[in-house]
């Protein structure tokens, strides 16, 4: 392509309402342009980026033999109410009605309708497995969209949907689809972990994160200093190891003006690692007292999973008053409400709880004391913390969601009617799995992790051109007939080339070309006359004279490498 007469801009200072490296730097090198919250415009730059990073993608799920279809995005609401989920994806689904006031939404995911499309086909055990797949654009009406393309309202995925006989048939298509998501990241050479992660509105029995590792990530890796573990914070475990110590005698002991953990750890001179908190929380109109170790944070995600909610809530004075807790000193010991315990606190000893009595705690309290509900890993992981697999210690780093896989089972089968008749025709519900890629947040990531104070360094596969040519002076009539030739030359051979033949000062030039990141720039200036042009590596800002007679062969050569 060549820049003169196209559409082209790049913008020179930050932009004042991106929040995100990735997202001011696309926005200034005229990649995307915002046009409301969370929604934007993908430019020519853009556009082509996208639709190389989406090239990636299909050619490894069709390599996977998965087959590509497109769902509609505006959907009766209907579909999502069969599987209760109007009500999991609440205010984050777009909702509208059509001129004969049917009840219409954008969809937010589309397991329903790949479930449906499935019912056509499936009749038997011999039409089984198969994996189909979509890209389509998502709405969500997120509340604090944020972070460019990270965090939208509306964004392309991919998704793709397995459907097989049995549990034994999905770890098959399961990991036909993870290795096919290694080999996607691994060929845009993002730093990505692979992590377990929460089921949440999907549902099923497995759900695993590919998280690209950047500071501006939303979610938080857990990670082993020691072994491959790697989990997200919603979900993580910790190994507990039991208190070595001789159980004491119970006391109860006054502690006045003491409610919260901090000041009853000090006016006792205890460490708040022998103390146990409750957190009294409305779960569906039911009081539940949740105790966990005085310094942990209670994990919601953990809870809601226990317990099969959206959310919960802080118990109000009224619901605490259908028990004989006590606001700052609720302890479990003959506390009339159902309690909850976490498994760390089951290995403590010696420890001090409320006593359900204002101005009153017990020391040396241990889990004989008292009669619990339920016994479950409840609370939030800290750094250091040992690793659940090894000895190892736990360190925290920050991700972006860039895919997902999740073993749906059942399901979404079950409430829709897909089955199957096998050998003996019996009626079987078919086992499903999904799996997710958020074609938007890759390029996001991709900036994340690949840019400098200059601007973008993409990787030469996804960059919207393998080579920039310079040319300096346009009115060179020599230099601009070589410069058009070579240009022409190198696209014949398959490099996509980018010819930037506008009448402006080499610097702009320089710095357009640095900004939107392209992986070789090759300058025709003064060095020409002797038969030489400059070529520059943006990745390792390295450059080197090259003749102009081994000039072609040497681009061709650097850009297969690359590109391999």
């Amino acid at each position: 392509m060549k820049l003169k007469n196209s559409y082209f801009y790049t913008i020179r200072e930050d932009v004042k309402d991106e929040d995100s490296r990735s997202g001011n730097l696309l926005v200034r090198s005229g990649m995307i342009k915002k046009t409301s919250a969370g929604v934007y415009m993908f430019l020519p730059l853009g556009l082509k980026t996208l639709e190389k990073i989406k090239s990636i993608v299909k050619e490894e799920m069709d390599r996977a033999g998965a087959q590509e279809l497109l769902m509609p995005s505006l959907i009766p609401s209907e579909v999502y109410a069969t599987c209760g989920r109007l009500e999991a994806f609440g205010n984050s689904m777009f909702h509208l009605n059509d001129r004969s006031m049917h009840e219409m939404v954008l969809g937010p995911t589309h397991e329903e309708l790949f479930t449906i499309a499935a019912k056509s086909m499936v009749k038997s055990y011999k039409n089984l497995p198969f994996t189909i797949y979509q890209m389509a654009d998502k709405f969500r009406d997120e509340a604090r969209p944020r972070y460019g393309l990270i965090r939208v309202k509306e964004f392309i995925m991919k998704d793709a949907y397995s459907f097989d006989r049995n549990e034994e048939s999905l770890n098959e298509s399961y990991m036909k689809m993870y290795n096919a998501y290694k080999r996607i990241f691994d060929r845009m050479d993002i730093d990505y972990k692979i992590v377990k992660a929460d089921t949440g509105a999907m549902g099923g029995s497995l759900s695993e994160e590919f998280q690209a590792v950047t500071d501006i990530g939303e979610d938080i890796l857990v990670l082993c200093d020691k072994c491959d573990y790697a989990s997200n914070m919603e979900v993580s475990e910790f190994k507990v190891e039991e208190t070595p110590e001789a159980k004491q005698q119970l006391e109860l002991v006054e502690t006045p003006n003491a409610s919260s953990i901090e000041e009853v750890s000090e006016f006792l001179g205890l460490d708040v690692k022998k103390t146990v908190k409750a957190m009294l929380m409305n779960v569906s109109g039911e009081l539940v007292v949740f105790f966990i170790r005085g310094d942990r944070e209670l994990n919601e995600s953990k809870v809601c999973k226990l317990f099969k909610v959206s959310e919960i809530n802080f118990a109000d004075d009224a619901l605490i008053a259908t028990s004989n807790a006590c606001p700052g000193y609720t302890g479990p010991i003959d506390l009339n409400a159902k309690i909850v315990v976490d498994e760390e606190v089951l290995k403590m000893k010696n420890f001090c709880v409320g006593a359900n009595k204002h101005g009153f705690h017990y020391i040396n309290a241990n889990v004989s004391d008292f009669k619990y509900d339920i016994a479950a890993n409840i609370s939030t992981v800290v750094e250091g913390d040992t690793c659940p697999h090894c000895n190892g210690k736990l360190y925290f780093k920050k991700g972006i969601e860039i895919g997902n896989t999740f073993k749906l089972g059942t399901k979404y089968a079950e409430k829709l009617g897909l089955t199957y008749l096998d050998e003996e025709n019996q009626e079987n519900v078919v086992t499903m799995g999904c799996y997710g890629i958020g074609v938007g947040r890759i390029l996001a990531s991709v900036v994340e992790q690949n840019n400098d104070d200059h601007g973008l360094i993409l990787p030469m596969n996804i960059a919207p051109y393998n080579v920039a040519i310079v040319l300096i002076n346009v009115n060179d009539e020599e230099q601009n007939k070589y410069a058009n030739e070579l240009h022409d030359r190198l696209e014949t051979l398959g490099i996509e080339v980018l010819l930037d033949d506008r009448d402006e000062r080499a610097g702009v030039k320089f710095n357009d070309m640095d900004l939107i990141g392209i992986p070789l720039r090759i300058t025709i200036g003064k060095k020409f006359t002797d038969g030489y042009v400059e070529v520059k590596n943006r990745r390792s800002g390295e450059s080197e004279d090259i003749s102009i007679n081994d000039l072609v062969d040497y681009i061709s050569k650097r850009v297969e490498e690359e590109m391999n």
